[in-house]
């Protein structure tokens, strides 16, 4: 999947639910991805999302984006955060700030 990027604007807008949805772009298609929690550590942003909010759905799985510079037009973009030391850091964080979840890297 491509990074996507997007204007914060456009991270307030479409809710499902209490989730936030952001639509990514790609060779593929379009993907739905929810907003499950965001946090900033070192100046940088981080997203928690899921491709599902169905809490039966045991093929939901999760990822962890990370923000990158804004373009001249104010969008950000945001890749999937895969650096495996970074990741754990960040998992640990969201396991710490959102209840009821255990992610593992």
């Amino acid at each position: 999947m491509d990074n996507r990027e997007f204007s914060q604007d456009e991270l307030m807008g479409d809710m499902q639910k209490e989730y936030m949805k952001i639509t990514f772009e790609s060779e593929d298609g379009e993907e739905d991805f929810y907003i499950i929690e965001q946090t900033m550590l070192g100046g940088v942003n981080y997203l928690l999302v899921t491709n599902s909010v169905d809490e039966d759905d045991e093929d939901g799985g999760f990822l962890i984006l990370k923000e990158g510079p804004e373009d001249e037009d104010g969008f950000s973009s945001y890749d999937i955060l895969d650096d495996e030391k970074e990741l754990k850091s960040i998992v640990q964080i969201f396991n710490e700030i959102v209840e009821g979840i255990d992610l593992e890297v």
